[in-house]
């Protein structure tokens, strides 16, 4: 039986080069593999065209629309994007704030209040250190939804369940920010202005230390994607996921190998071979391990911040969300 062709959308990643290059072979699958390097054209593309059969999804947005049947999608457990947070809050310096605690009753801006790294900000800012959310004031720049003209005589519904303050455009999030017209900024990009201007800077200078003493203690490595199927071509052919999830762990372990060779240097990373050694200390030999059971807390954790934080109205059954793989992963 001839392979079946599959397009699969992901980021330009390392740990997805193998199936890209074709090095790692799909059981069953022939795939044309599209590199994209701004994740949200993937989802976008996915979502409203259903452009690919196999795609790098939001984990927020699967997370919070799945349950509900909404999503026209099934999840396997793999994770092409992962992100610690602690280093993307960004702070005017003359707003007063030295610790997480004075963020409270401050105007901060976000790239987008649903963006997953947000959702882990707001939660990490909650549990860690107990900020009180609710004493914010969230920006944004565009539009606010419920002011656009209807579309089929219907208001599109507010993406977000608090109170925004929308900023017109030309203006950028870090233009307000070292202008001091917002406090602090969130989100899953560095402000220009960042290293030029000095009003403005991290929260946590020594993010990296924080980072770290934070995986120590929660074992989490907060994820950012989830890789997803059609549903309707699960539904027809179950067997793919399996196919799929084998060579997405073949291909990262592939990725590791190289990274890992100390003949000549893989990457522009002067001090990689000390960063592995400190990426094994802490982690151990996979730092990115794919599968349902080491990933829970993290997922849960996720789960558990779109509920306290108004984006689904019920808890989220994480084993409900992801096609079940071989040896309970």
């Amino acid at each position: 039986m001839a392979d079946i062709p599959l397009t699969i959308a992901c980021g330009p990643y390392d740990r997805m080069e193998g199936i890209r290059s074709g090095e790692v072979q799909i059981e069953g699958i022939d795939p044309t593999y599209v590199a994209i390097q701004f994740p949200p054209e993937i989802f976008t593309r996915m979502i409203k065209q259903n452009a690919f059969d196999v795609a790098e999804m939001s984990a927020t947005t699967y997370l919070s629309l799945r349950p509900g049947g909404r999503f026209p999608f099934v999840a396997i457990p793999v994770f092409p994007s992962r992100v610690f947070r602690h280093g993307f809050i960004y702070i005017n310096t003359r707003a007063g704030i030295g610790s997480p605690k004075d963020l409270e009753g401050k105007r901060i801006g976000s790239f987008g209040f649903g963006q997953t790294a947000a959702v882990w900000i707001r939660g990490i800012l909650k549990d860690e250190y107990g900020v009180d959310l609710s004493t914010v004031r969230w920006f944004e720049i565009g539009e606010d939804p419920l002011k656009r003209a209807p579309v089929n005589g219907k208001v599109p519904e507010r993406r977000v369940p608090v109170p925004i303050e929308w900023v017109g455009q030309p203006a950028s999030m870090s233009d307000l920010l070292a202008q001091g017209k917002i406090d602090a900024l969130i989100g899953a990009q560095a402000p220009g202005a960042l290293g030029r201007d000095p009003a403005v800077a991290r929260l946590f200078p020594n993010y990296r230390d924080v980072e770290r003493d934070y995986y120590r203690r929660t074992k989490i490595f907060p994820i950012m994607h989830i890789m997803v199927i059609r549903e309707s071509l699960h539904q027809e052919k179950p067997w793919i996921a399996e196919s799929l999830f084998k060579a997405f762990n073949s291909s990262k372990q592939l990725a590791i190998r190289n990274m890992r060779f100390s003949g000549a240097m893989r990457y522009m990373l002067p001090w990689l071979y000390d960063d592995l050694d400190e990426i094994d200390r802490t982690f151990g030999r996979d730092p990115w391990e794919y599968g349902l059971a080491p990933n829970r807390a993290n997922l849960e954790a996720l789960a558990r911040y779109l509920h306290e934080q108004g984006f689904v109205d019920h808890a989220i059954d994480i084993d409900k969300l992801f096609v079940p793989m071989v040896g309970g992963h």
